[in-house]
């Protein structure tokens, strides 16, 4: 029996598209999980304040990120234009942004001081008594996964390592070859690059926004404003297929469910045009 009371598609698409923003808020806990664990490997000696944004430049990223999304999907969604016209929710949209910013530019630091941390690293040899690699399980060494993973040394992987050419990320007791610290550089590189890409991203669409307000985001403008964002949108879609081949699950995952986000952000603009086009 087929029955007349139909979910009507606009509540579908928006329980989708709030499913995917939960998602996304979800995703600074699973960051901040992989980080906990990857610090105490790389600063195994302990991290001090300064260090944070090393070790959690994902995990604040994300959550920045997070509250950034929110705001453009009340702009462009959810309230009315002379509600955001008004002096004290402009003013405190502005506030807000300002936070966000800065700790999406403070992030772009900890992304860039991380890729530099990659290259600090020097050739490793056994001292002392010490004349086999698998002697050091148990002391406290690492190898390399990726970039957030690095798992104790046992004796699986001390086989693997086995008569290679070894190099030590200085000060610490994280180990792996030449060509483990090359791809670990190469997505940390890939981190610099969508961190970057991503705030060209959102500095176009605040453009965006502040046209639609003022009613001039239309014609050519509309045009050249699609054409540098599908440029962006590429490099992004480009650096999660890179971590979908090479990096790890999380960091796709994460990727991925942001061009999705973003897609309905524009979704929302192209909407609120429309409407504010045919009034």
């Amino acid at each position: 029996m087929s029955s007349d009371k139909n979910i009507p598609p606009q509540l579908i698409f928006r329980l989708f598209k709030y499913i995917v923003y939960a998602l996304l808020t979800f995703n600074i806990y699973l960051f901040f999980q992989e980080e906990w664990l990857a610090t105490e490997q790389t600063f195994s000696q302990g991290i001090v304040f300064s260090d944070l944004i090393s070790g959690f430049a994902a995990t604040i990223d994300t959550a920045a990120w997070v509250l950034l999304l929110l705001l453009f999907e009340l702009e462009t969604s959810v309230l009315d234009d002379r509600v955001l016209r008004q002096a004290r929710v402009k003013y405190g949209f502005m506030a807000i942004r300002a936070v966000s910013y800065s700790f999406i530019l403070y992030a772009f630091y900890g992304y860039f001081d991380k890729m530099l941390l990659t290259y600090d690293i020097s050739p490793f040899a056994l001292e002392g008594a010490v004349d086999n690699l698998c002697a050091l399980v148990g002391q406290g060494y690492s190898t390399i996964v990726t970039i957030d993973e690095y798992p104790l040394l046992d004796t699986q992987s001390c086989a693997a390592l086995f008569d290679q050419d070894l190099y030590r990320l200085n000060n610490q007791l994280v180990i792996g070859t030449l060509s483990d610290w090359q791809a670990v550089q190469w997505l940390a590189w890939v981190d610099v690059i969508n961190s970057i890409t991503w705030i060209a991203v959102v500095v176009v669409l605040e453009v965006d926004v502040w046209l639609q307000l003022q009613g001039r985001f239309q014609g050519p403008v509309v045009t050249i404003s699609t054409m540098i964002k599908a440029v962006f949108y590429s490099v992004l879609f480009s650096a999660a297929a890179y971590w979908g081949v090479l990096g790890d699950f999380l960091d796709f995952w994460d990727a991925f469910m942001w061009l999705v986000a973003f897609v309905f952000i524009e979704m929302n603009l192209f909407r609120w045009q429309a409407e504010a086009s045919s009034e």
